[in-house]
């Protein structure tokens, strides 16, 4: 039997090739709910057991590191009133050179949060439609503010990071990450959105690492960042580059 492609059937097979191509791209990754607030200690406790693991496996910036020097993976869960965070992070080496939380934060170690609260996208570099959040190994979270400055966001963020017992080279780090809305700015600030099923987010997750040296040397992260004119160091900038993720009941 001889099959014949016509221009029409040849248009629709690539229109319905481009439907479910494009539908796996915007496809969020589903959050469970915990009906138990997480105890943010750096301890994973027995409620994590419902979330699965997502892998940290792209280069945004820098050089790729070998697998003794950095590898991560993390998982989230969700209440009411927290995005939470497990980060569970190989590093031969914890590195904090500057003491000040605002200074070069991007150069020490340390974990990055993006967090777009209603998925919208666009441009949020100097501005709260989405947040950057580099929490650094003390504890301290710091973004870019609406004034093109560096500013302390602890009352967004609580975390606290422990190394495992059997393996002295990881840590389990747990974020609880309050939302907030787009008009967000920092002379008004507003109040944390409560959390709802069925809500998406935009939501990426990365690890600045250094061993020593005057500047990072590795940026791994959770999601694949199209280069523009071949950067793909994009999250601190556009929003648009995260992915989605839904909360589920």
């Amino acid at each position: 039997m001889r099959i014949v492609f016509t221009k029409e059937s040849i248009l629709l097979r690539t229109f319905l090739f481009s439907s479910v191509f494009c539908c796996a791209q915007i496809s969020a990754t589903e959050v469970k709910h915990t009906a138990t607030p997480i105890k943010i200690d750096g301890v994973a406790e027995q409620a994590w057991d419902n979330a699965p693991w997502q892998p940290m496996p792209y280069l945004m910036a820098d050089s790729v590191p070998k697998v003794e020097d950095f590898s991560g993976r993390y998982k989230l869960l969700w209440d009411n009133q927290y995005l939470y965070l497990q980060a569970q992070i190989t590093d031969d080496i914890l590195f904090d050179k500057t003491a000040d939380p605002k200074i070069k934060y991007w150069d020490d170690d340390c974990l990055e949060v993006f967090i777009d609260s209603d998925a919208s996208g666009g441009n949020h570099q100097y501005n709260h439609s989405a947040f950057a959040y580099h929490i650094a190994l003390d504890n301290q979270t710091v973004d870019i503010g609406d004034d093109q400055k560096a500013h302390i966001y602890n009352d967004h963020v609580t975390s606290r990071w422990q190394r495992e017992h059997k393996q002295p080279n990881t840590i389990i780090w747990e974020v609880a990450i309050k939302l907030f809305p787009d008009t967000y700015t920092d002379k008004q600030p507003l109040a944390p959105i409560i959390l709802k099923p069925e809500q998406k987010i935009g939501f990426m997750l990365a690890y600045c690492d250094n061993d020593g040296s005057a500047t990072r040397e590795h940026f791994m992260g959770s999601h694949k960042i199209e280069p523009v004119n071949g950067d793909t160091n994009r999250g601190w900038i556009d929003a648009s580059v995260f992915g989605n993720i839904n909360l589920k009941k």
